[in-house]
Order: structure tokens, then C-alpha cells, then sequence
């Protein structure tokens, strides 16, 4: 049996922390370097060393792990550490657009190493079990070489060459995510606001989630609908779902929650019945949704995390 390699993981928060027990706990020599020292006490205790630097630490392992905050944190992180990045595999498992990981990936490129992009559906006391997976993306053969390794964090899901896949999908998730604790924190500032305690109410709130996909399934294919372009208006029509978002945008109004929440579900359902899809099931917002904004309004820039000119 071979010797498990060292590995290197850069970025000591929860989530890099939660790597790196699970690599030592496989046997691997870990190296780990962290902005603030102290963070890598615990970790060193446990059998990880600490780098003086991030070039010591690139230098000491040939995959190097990120877990940083964005992709500009990459370049913060690395830029002294270039003449040791040749020919290392650079694992960047930190969340940014998609665009920003493929501009990360020629720079990676440039500077003799490659970028295999992934993005962790975990949090981090879930790293290393088998409820984990991890999107991956970028050039397959540096993946498969660190497959085995890259497995323990959690089962990966190779998407394809293309770097910026994964961060799409993994943003995709998160859409998902975050739009659901927006949703329940919302529900349970209107339930508030009548007088009812968000601990009594909350968790009804997280069984209409549990309930949720029954809304989604489609004869046992679950986003078929959105596939296909299909909507079937048989079990709830985009109307109907209309009429009650605009009733949650006037709950809101009378108890004084903020709306940007319901007004933004709203213009969804009003879109879609401007496009005639009015008899149609809810899933019908999709079609306006992946058309993008028609009413002539800028979207906001994200702050972008691509390296600076």
C-alpha cells in the first residue's frame, strides 16, 4: 500500500480546518499556512505543520489546497509564492464567480502550475463524511491524478474541462440555499410581526421545506418541467401561485416587514403571466427567469475577484 502524499491547505477557517483533520486522520502529511498563525495551534497539535510562509508552504507538497475567502485572496495569498508554484496542482476549493476561477486558471497557468477548480456542498462539521460531495472542474487529467486524495473531503463530481463549471454549479446550489434562509427568515419576521414567536412558528417553516419537492417532481423527474418547457397546469397555475405572492407583498406592507423579498417572487409570477403563461404550472416562471430582465433595468456588478490589470 502506497504512502498517502503530503498535501498543502492554505486558509485555516472552519471549512480548511475540517480538511485538514480529515487529511491527517487518512495519514497524509499536511502542511497548512494560515494569515493568522495562531489558527493552525490546534491543527499542529494534531500533527499538521506550520509554514513560515506561503512559499514554504506551496513548496512543500505538490497538490496545494485553498480555502480562502475568494479568488482574489489567491492571488494576495500567492504572488510570493510563484517560482515554487511550478508544476504543482493548485486545488482552489474557495467560492467566486465563474469568470474569476477561468481568469485564475491562466494566471495559475502562467505561472507553470494547474488549477483544478471545486466547490465544497458541505458545511464544514460535514467534510469527510459520506453526506459530502464536492463539484470539480478544470484539466482532467491533474483531477484524476488527486482524485483519491480529493475523495476524502467528500465524493467528488468531476463536471468537465471547463474551470468555471464548477463554481457555477456551486453558486447554483447556493442560489437554492440562501434564497430558502431568506425565505424563512421573511416568513418568520411576518409571523413576528403578528405576534407569534419565531420558535413556535419556524419549525412548520422548515416542514413546508421537507414538503417542497413535491412541488418540483414531475411524474418521478424532478426539473423536468424546466428541461422540457413543459408546464402542466394541473396541480397549481401560475396565476394562482401570482395571486398569492402579491397577498405575501401585502401581508408585508400592512405589518411593516420589508419587501424586497416578495417583490422580487412577485415580478416573477407577473412576467409570466405577461408572456401567456397564466394557465400554465408555476414551473412556467422558469421561462422568464433564464430570459433575463426585460424591463430595462442595470443589474448590480458584484465586485469582482478577477486579478487586477
Amino acid at each position: 500500500m502506497s504512502t498517502p502524499a503530503p498535501v498543502t491547505v492554505i486558509g485555516l477557517g472552519p471549512m480548511g480546518q475540517a480538511m485538514v483533520r480529515t487529511l491527517l486522520a487518512a495519514g497524509h502529511p499536511v502542511t497548512v499556512w494560515n494569515r493568522t498563525p495562531s489558527r493552525a495551534d490546534q491543527l499542529v497539535a494534531e500533527g499538521a505543520v506550520l509554514a513560515s510562509s506561503p512559499t514554504e508552504a506551496v513548496a512543500a507538497s505538490d497538490v496545494v489546497v485553498l480555502s480562502l475567502t475568494d479568488y482574489a485572496a489567491m492571488y494576495t495569498v500567492l504572488d510570493p509564492a510563484t517560482e515554487a508554484l511550478r508544476d504543482r496542482t493548485v486545488v482552489n476549493l474557495s467560492s467566486d464567480t465563474p469568470g474569476a476561477t477561468r481568469i485564475a486558471a491562466r494566471w495559475v497557468a502562467d505561472q507553470g502550475a494547474t488549477l483544478v477548480v471545486g466547490g465544497v456542498m458541505a458545511p464544514a462539521p460535514m467534510v469527510g463524511t459520506d453526506d459530502a460531495y464536492v463539484y470539480y472542474s478544470g484539466p482532467e487529467a491533474a483531477f484524476r491524478a488527486q482524485e483519491r486524495t480529493l475523495a476524502l473531503l467528500g465524493a467528488p463530481r468531476y463536471l468537465g474541462e471547463d474551470p468555471g463549471l464548477a463554481q457555477l454549479l456551486y453558486q447554483a446550489q447556493l442560489d437554492v440555499f440562501l434564497t430558502a434562509l431568506s425565505g424563512i427568515a421573511h416568513a418568520a419576521a411576518l409571523a413576528q410581526a403578528a405576534g407569534i414567536p419565531p420558535t413556535q412558528f419556524v419549525p412548520d417553516a422548515l416542514q413546508t421545506l421537507v414538503d417542497t419537492p413535491a412541488m418540483i417532481d414531475a411524474d418521478g423527474a424532478p426539473g423536468a418541467d424546466f428541461e422540457t418547457g413543459v408546464h402542466p397546469g394541473h396541480l397549481s397555475t401560475a396565476t394562482m401561485m401570482g395571486a398569492t405572492a402579491a397577498h405575501i407583498l401585502g401581508a408585508s406592507e400592512e405589518l411593516g416587514v420589508d419587501t424586497a423579498l416578495p417583490r422580487a417572487i412577485l415580478s416573477h409570477y407577473e412576467r409570466a403571466l405577461a408572456a401567456g403563461h397564466g394557465r400554465d404550472n408555476w414551473t412556467a416562471i422558469f421561462e422568464v427567469i433564464k430570459a433575463g430582465r426585460t424591463d430595462g433595468q442595470a443589474e448590480a456588478s458584484p465586485a469582482s475577484s478577477a486579478r487586477p490589470a
